[in-house]
């Protein structure tokens, strides 16, 4: 039982960053039909870049779990990673809207490997210690242990989520974004500008990859300019379980891939026997690809095409 609620609550935390992510592909495709692959690597920069401010501040003598210092990392990395998402929308694929959706394909997995390059020029190869943001408080429940980060995580991921629907839902951008999701043209005749639209979703979506990837920094104490990789495809493969392009379902996808890993990660061991260690998890996110693509394409909550962002 101990073990059960012990996966639980890491599976929670490990879905609510996968989810914050998965918005990111969700929104782009759902608005232009594109995969996204350079967003795993916008993450990566917002795990990189609040690293480089918080390192800076130390070096002057600030105190690295300093509540100030953590809000001032945080939020350089949102700056530079909208940054990014909108010069990715606006230099990359902008021009090729019109073209094949292959060759907009290609540029994604292309701009992926330009940031993951420019980041290793940047910070090198070697994996870098993320300082602890918070002094570490643990409280148990049922036998398991729950760190106060853990709850940051969830809490803040939550609020996010809550925050992203209600912008969509309750507002005239939301509805925007709404419309362009339906049709472009259509859009575009009843006065909506399209192209601000398409780089706000890409904004939006850089903002929330940037506080997803210094999480995923932060619980597990390491930052790589690799790491964007895999966690962009575990975040596509949420998304696609979900159903991509339905913000909820990303939501959805994401929570229960990271209960899946957990889940797997802690039983995986028992279950053959100690033939595979948890150091497997990984392969749970692209099993679960392969099951949801071969039979259900669409995703959990893929026909309801209303909630299209």
């Amino acid at each position: 039982m101990d073990i059960l609620t012990q996966q639980l609550i890491n599976g929670l935390v490990l879905g609510s960053i996968y989810a914050l992510v998965a918005l990111g592909y969700t929104m782009v495709y759902g608005i232009l039909e594109l995969i996204n692959f350079a967003h795993g690597e916008v993450t990566m920069f917002g795990a990189m870049i609040c690293l480089a401010v918080i390192g800076a501040l130390a070096a002057n003598g600030a105190e690295t779990n300093g509540l100030l210092i953590v809000a001032l990392g945080l939020l350089a990395a949102i700056a530079v990673c909208m940054a990014i998402g909108f010069l990715i929308e606006r230099i990359a694929y902008r021009p090729l809207r019109r073209a094949p959706r292959l060759a907009a394909l290609i540029t994604a997995i292309g701009m992926s490997i330009v940031l993951q390059n420019a980041a290793m020029l940047i910070w090198g190869k070697q994996y870098i210690s993320f300082p602890p943001l918070l002094p570490l408080t643990r409280y148990e429940i049922g036998g398991a242990v729950i760190t106060n980060l853990q709850i940051f995580i969830m809490i803040l991921s939550c609020l996010l989520m809550a925050g992203l629907l209600l912008l969509i839902k309750r507002t005239r951008l939301g509805r925007a974004m709404r419309a362009t999701a339906q049709a472009q043209d259509i859009a575009g005749l009843m006065g909506i500008n399209v192209n601000t639209i398409i780089s706000v979703t890409f904004v939006i979506g850089a903002a929330l990859a940037a506080v997803a990837g210094v999480m995923v920094s932060a619980y597990y104490g390491l930052a790589h300019y690799f790491m964007g990789f895999t966690l962009g495809l575990k975040a596509f493969t949420a998304a696609v379980l979900g159903g991509i392009g339905n913000i909820a379902g990303a939501m959805l996808g994401g929570l229960l891939l990271g209960l899946i890993e957990s889940f797997g990660a802690g039983y995986i061991g028992a279950l053959t026997g100690g033939f595979l260690g948890s150091h497997y998890q990984d392969v749970f996110a692209f099993f679960v690809l392969i099951l949801v693509l071969v039979f259900r394409p669409s995703g959990l909550l893929g026909e309801r095409v209303v909630e299209r962002a």
